[in-house]
């Protein structure tokens, strides 16, 4: 197609037409604010009798909502088949969507409006896991799935390319966005006008005539695009413009996707049309309106009729004039709101350099590369980086939109809905953080209903790591709502009617097809958390049929610290835990009777995951045996079983390191005795790999062993005299594994060893702190009058008050 079949293309011409006669096809680009403007001038000027728009049929029912003062854009069609909710597609629809503009004309002047495009039910049932919306290029663009696949050809970028442009997008923004609408907004805040009521219908018309005639010479060049079903959806939208025809004449305006005009406009007899929707597949299914987002609008979310900049179409739409300047605004509020130093001059500097970019670069008007070159040079300072929160706040936007309470719903989704509102949790589509605390009432329901909807794949919120205290008493939590979890409500529905009986339900049924202990042993945790009390008994009876017949020590010690957390949460949240704790006890006595055996004759490998396992079961048990009698709990049990563990030459080095210091760090191992283990173990006669391995155990990972060798100089010099002794042609087989021992160490760690070991040795008989430092930073003792002027100071910052002898000075 030459450029200027392109030009020719894009001039008025005649209205267009659809099979056999009249009805004014309107297409368009979906998500885009200039097609949205001349759709709505269209209908003002042409009043048709009927709206047809490309949409699921079975939502007819629920377009009556989009009037219900509570529904604000975006907002989407969501269509799932009963019997296997998974299987399910969204129809986005912004404010600024031709579609939604053309639902709200049709509503507010009582004009009949029917979706026409093929049935969910056909749709659902041609495709899994999502219907078979092909996902296409901007304005042939179907409102498909995000799964959706890439085009074969991108009509607007065939266009683009041929008129000289190689950004699709800045072509579209020339032809269409930047065509200068006239008229006041109408009072329904959906836009300009676009065109006065006593316009003719052909001049409002002509933008359409040219995109169709655009559109049917790319359909003579490419066919149907790679897109084979796209002639069953359009036999069938021809079909229902036929009906629709016959009941309400020829004024009837049909708004589609431009790439299906010259397929609608095509004579075809109704035989042929309904031959090729014979034998199509068929479920069940059920439609709402849910709440969507201008994030899940963008391309880069992966939803095929996606747009880059959704928040600044948005803009684009709402801006009745001036948008450049009061873009420039609202790019100042929320730089100033991140405490960046932008004034009104660099507004007006920035709204000044757009325009001089836009005529540098032949453009009719300032558009989204110009605004945000100005924003980069004038209020970023060059700087990416706010740029990037302006590309993330504004071009893309944080919009999240509300259906009203009466939309269609599953029992599962209402309730829901009861609950945040009840403890004040609203979805929302940022991301943010909740810090709860356990001991209030409404936080502690929070956590159980957070935790509820991950047990049934709600992915709402993810726990995370809290800033403040650690203790069991406080959670903390990532929210954030993306319209994908409405299918995931819809899915856990089969469950029950309520969060609570839904995971009750749902837990019950995953502790009885359980199979691995571990994985009982995480349910019950989660059903503590979850307070699932309902639940607890099937999941303990598992728990305790798994235990019985699990002989592997791996598999028991892999389970004990989900029981021990168990116990610790089943206390903060007033659980009662006594049969967890019966099975726990159980678990700990077979490991400790199991563990030796299970520790020797391992590989490298094995003996990692049992260090690991080691090191979880000796946590485990320090919780467990909170309270018990010295001499009679589980702690002298596990201390016996890490002596004979370190003391071991059969048992794996890093086993054997990794117990000696768990016992030296729980002072029940002297430091005479651990420095004596050591020497066993770097021993001459001990295999260089299997001595690294033992210090790898020691001292390796996040325990804190680099500061252990900083203030032990014994066990330093043990380490150095070993590692100088290793002999050259074995050395570079136990590097790796030093390296990665001493790396995990902080930077100030690692500079002070290495000063230590530049030293060298204290003088025979003396500490290093009783030896005159031959560098500085060291003193040769504790100098407790400088100490103690640091106390005064430390007491203030801790907020707690002086001693008498201090308020006296």
């Amino acid at each position: 197609m030459s450029g200027a079949a392109v030009a020719g293309a894009m001039t008025p011409g005649r209205t267009a037409t659809g099979p056999e006669g009249g009805a004014w096809l309107l297409g368009v680009r979906h998500h885009g604010p200039g097609s949205a403007r001349a759709v709505l001038a269209a209908l003002r000027a042409a009043r048709p009798a009927a709206v047809l728009i490309e949409g699921p049929p079975e939502a007819d029912a629920l377009v009556p909502l989009a009037a219900d003062p509570r529904m604000h854009p975006p907002v989407a069609l969501l269509a799932h088949a009963v019997d296997d909710p998974g299987r399910a597609s969204f129809w986005p629809m912004a404010a600024f969507s031709p579609e939604w503009v053309a639902i709200r004309w049709a509503l507010d002047h009582d004009v009949p409006v029917r979706f026409i495009d093929l049935p969910a039910a056909h749709s659902l049932a041609l495709k899994e896991p999502a219907p078979e919306e092909p996902g296409e290029g901007p304005e042939r663009a179907e409102h498909a799935q995000e799964e959706e696949v890439t085009p074969v050809v991108d009509p607007i970028r065939v266009l683009a390319e041929t008129a000289g442009y190689d950004d699709p997008e800045r072509w579209w923004e020339d032809v269409v966005e930047h065509r200068s609408p006239t008229g006041e907004r109408d009072d329904g805040g959906m836009g300009p006008e676009g065109a006065a009521p006593d316009d003719a219908p052909g001049d409002a018309l002509a933008p359409f005539v040219a995109l169709a005639e655009a559109m049917s010479a790319l359909r003579e060049a490419y066919g149907d695009g790679g897109q084979p079903r796209d002639a069953v959806r359009e036999a069938y939208m021809r079909i229902q413009l036929r009906t629709a025809r016959k009941e309400f004449g020829d004024e009837v305006a049909v708004v589609c996707g431009a790439w299906h005009v010259p397929a609608l406009a095509a004579r075809t007899t109704l035989g042929a049309d309904r031959a090729l929707l014979k034998g199509l597949p068929k479920v069940r299914t059920d439609l709402t309106w849910v709440p969507w987002t201008h994030r899940r609008l963008a391309r880069q979310s992966g939803y095929g009729a996606g747009i880059d900049s959704p928040g600044w179409y948005g803009h684009l739409f709402e801006a009745a004039d001036r948008p450049i300047e009061r873009w420039m605004t609202k790019v100042a509020g929320l730089l100033r709101g991140e405490d960046r130093f932008v004034s009104t001059a660099h507004v007006i500097e920035a709204v000044r350099l757009a325009d001089t970019l836009a005529a540098l670069r032949g453009r009719p008007l300032a558009g989204l590369g110009e605004t945000t070159d100005a924003v980069r040079a004038v209020m970023c300072e060059g700087s990416d980086v706010p740029l990037a929160l302006v590309r993330d706040r504004l071009i893309v936007g944080e919009s999240l939109g509300e259906v009203p309470d009466t939309t269609p719903a599953v029992p599962l989704q209402r309730d829901l809905t009861r609950s945040q509102r009840t403890l004040r949790l609203k979805p929302e589509a940022s991301e943010r953080e909740l810090d709860l605390d356990l001991r209030k009432e409404t936080d502690a329901a929070r956590s159980r209903l957070l935790h509820r909807l991950r047990l049934l794949d709600v992915g709402w919120g993810d726990p995370v790591a809290g800033r403040g205290s650690t203790g069991t008493f406080r959670e903390s939590w990532r929210l954030s709502w993306e319209p994908e979890l409405h299918v995931r409500v819809a899915e856990a529905g089969v469950w029950g009617t309520t969060v609570l009986t839904a995971a009750t339900a749902k837990a019950a049924s995953q502790a009885v097809a359980a199979t691995a202990l571990a994985d009982v042993t995480a349910l019950a945790e989660h059903c503590l958390l979850a307070g699932l009390p309902d639940a607890l008994p099937v999941v303990m009876k598992a728990l305790a049929d798994r235990a019985a017949l699990d002989a592997d020590v791996g598999h028991l010690a892999d389970a004990l610290p989900a029981l021990a957390r168990s116990l610790r949460y089943g206390d903060v949240r007033s659980t009662d835990t006594a049969a967890l704790t019966e099975v726990a006890a159980g678990l700990a006595e077979r490991i400790c009777v199991g563990l030796p055996p299970a520790c020797t004759g391992l590989d490298p490998d094995g003996a990692e995951t049992l260090r690991g396992q080691v090191e979880a079961v000796h946590g485990a048990i320090g919780l467990l045996d909170t309270g018990a009698e010295p001499g009679t709990g589980l702690r002298e049990r596990w201390d016996a079983v890490l002596h004979k563990l370190a003391a071991r030459d059969t048992v794996a080095g890093i086993i054997r390191g990794r117990a000696t210091r768990l016992l030296l760090d729980e002072g029940r191992l002297p430091e005479d005795e651990a420095a004596r283990l050591m020497g066993l173990a770097l021993s001459p006669g001990a295999p260089p790999a299997d001595a690294a391995a033992w210090i790898e155990g020691f001292v390796g990972g996040t325990s804190g062993g680099g500061m252990l060798l900083v203030h032990d100089e014994r066990l330093l010099g043990l380490v150095d005299t070993w590692l100088t002794g290793v002999p050259a042609d074995r050395f570079t087989g136990v590097l790796p594994l030093l390296r990665r021992t001493f790396s995990a160490y902080e930077p100030g760690v690692r500079r002070t060893l290495g000063e230590l070991v530049r030293r060298g040795p204290a003088p025979e008989g003396a500490r290093r702190d009783d030896a005159a430092p031959p560098t500085g930073g060291f003193g040769p003792g504790l100098d407790r009058a400088r100490a103690d002027a640091v106390e005064p100071v430390l007491r203030l910052l801790l907020g707690r008050p002086p001693e008498p002898a201090e308020a006296a000075v």
